[in-house]
């Protein structure tokens, strides 16, 4: 069973970046797709990025497009999210999970969530 732990987050100013990452053991990462998603205050989880096993393929939610930028690191067990150019409706939390069904943005088409990290932008 895979265990995902994000962490990066913080209180940033709007046109800040910030860098999260999240950390994966318990299974041979290299196995999974991974995406990230995030939540806000009353809002519904939404899908951002994913990236397929080795890094070749990508594909992001449209409101960050040209903003974030998801990478892998598989020797590292690692998959990033940078995040550029921050406005405060990028305030949320922040999850990785494993992708279960390429190409979708559904979250129930994700899986092994871990436990959030908070990203505020102040404007």
């Amino acid at each position: 069973q895979v265990q995902l732990v994000e962490s990066g987050g913080g209180l940033v100013q709007a046109g800040g970046s910030l860098r999260l990452s999240c950390a994966a053991s318990g299974r041979t990462f290299s196995n999974d797709a991974m995406g990230w998603f995030r939540q806000a205050p009353g809002k519904e989880r939404e899908f951002v990025a994913a990236i397929s096993r080795y890094g070749g393929s990508q594909y992001y939610a449209d409101s960050v497009k040209g903003r974030y930028t998801i990478s892998r690191d598989n020797a590292e067990n690692t998959v990033d999210l940078q995040m550029n150019s921050l406005k405060p409706e990028d305030t949320a939390v922040y999850y990785c999970a494993r992708v279960m069904g390429w190409g979708t943005s559904d979250s129930h088409d994700f899986s092994s969530w871990g436990q959030g990290t908070q990203v505020t932008v102040s404007s």
